[in-house]
């Protein structure tokens, strides 16, 4: 189908719409191109497709500097074909649209850079897939199948990424590489009991080979400094913080109140907080299970949630802590606007907004969020 393209949705895709008058999902092109594209997937309601020739191109449209980028190859970014300032203007209109449709909210979002950043050399984590011949690459656009590559163009250079991509894995296998801020490096399968040492907000932070902990090299940073410019602490709160892997956030409120509770599911995570906060008491445990018992009184809360959000129960739960003021870090905006609803439900207000792009030439966008009772 030859396909008029009309505007950015979530999730790193346009849309345009069939001669049957269905939503056409698609990926690789801009708003405003005309596009020949490929089918990739039929539902009753909807289709998925790739853009496989441009015949109207957007002036946003730029050539992927990744050779692997592009219709059936890797899945790793969704927008190499577009101009940097372009990629934040879209993640934008994203954020404010997913405000406005899922909690009602008009919000004028402006997505940040972060220090330096060009678009490339700025991940410094990243999971590889070996395929049958012992290869390893990234996933395909969802798919299980490998795309092998030679190289990373998003990758940190002391990722060394050719020096992994040329060796024979075995296949199937899952290879983590890491490069930590301090200047180590690590190439392993699994979950290796092993730390790296990551530095942030002035201090080092050990963290577990393969857990948790931001992929951009100045994310770590940049939201600290975010997170703390909207909590605004005083000498007497007792401040949460939940979903706190290593502790990082607990970490840089300790010395600035009264008593700070860390509260994390993963066992890795806990061992290394309670290593990097000894002056924070860190719980492992399920946010929504440990909320349940929860009976305390509580000035602050800052929560980092994986990429479906705190959810309904959580909302609800910190909402009956009647904490003054949440702030909320997210890396997802469907989600967030999800949770700013129930929080609204509870009495509480979205105050401010920052957006960043943490994750250039992807779709991804992280966000910090203050909600005020």
């Amino acid at each position: 189908m030859i396909l008029d393209v009309e505007r950015v949705a979530h999730g790193g895709v346009c849309i345009a719409h069939a001669p049957d008058g269905r939503v056409v999902f698609v990926r690789h092109t801009l708003p405003g191109e005309q596009v020949r594209v490929a089918v990739t997937e039929e539902r009753r309601d909807y289709l998925r497709a790739d853009a496989v020739e441009v015949i109207r191109a957007a002036t946003a449209r730029v050539t992927a500097p990744c050779p692997w980028a592009g219709p059936g190859r890797c899945g790793g970014c969704d927008w190499q074909h577009v101009d940097l300032a372009e990629q934040r203007r879209l993640k934008a209109t994203v954020v404010a649209e997913q405000l406005r449709r899922l909690a009602g909210l008009d919000w004028d979002v402006t997505v940040e850079p972060a220090p330096g950043d060009d678009g490339l050399g700025w991940r410094t984590r990243l999971r590889l897939a070996v395929n049958a011949d012992g290869r390893a690459g990234l996933h395909r656009y969802r798919s299980h199948e490998v795309e092998p590559i030679d190289n990373c163009v998003i990758a940190v250079p002391a990722a060394r990424m050719p020096d992994v991509l040329t060796r024979r894995w075995q296949p199937g296998a899952e290879v983590l590489v890491e490069a930590s801020a301090t200047g180590e490096r690590a190439v392993a399968i699994g979950k290796p009991s092993e730390q790296l040492t990551e530095h942030a907000g002035g201090r080092d932070w050990l963290v577990p080979i393969g857990g948790f902990w931001q992929v951009h090299a100045a994310a770590a940073d940049v939201l600290v400094d975010a997170v703390m410019s909207m909590v605004a602490p005083r000498r007497t709160d007792v401040c949460l913080d939940l979903y706190s892997g290593v502790g990082l956030f607990a970490g840089m409120l300790a010395p600035l109140v009264s008593t700070v509770i860390a509260v994390e599911s993963d066992s890795r995570a806990v061992r290394a907080a309670r290593k990097n906060v000894p002056n924070v008491r860190v719980v492992q445990d399920r946010v929504d299970r440990w909320l349940r018992t929860a009976d305390m009184e509580v000035d602050l809360v800052v929560l980092d949630p994986p990429r479906k959000g705190a959810g309904r129960s959580v909302v609800e739960g910190l909402v009956g802590l009647a904490p003054r003021a949440v702030v909320y870090v997210a890396c997802d905006p469907a989600a967030l606007a999800r949770d700013v609803s129930h929080f609204a439900a509870g009495g509480y207000r979205l105050s401010r907004l920052r957006a960043f792009d943490l994750f250039p030439m992807t779709a991804h966008v992280e966000c910090v969020a203050l909600l005020e009772r």
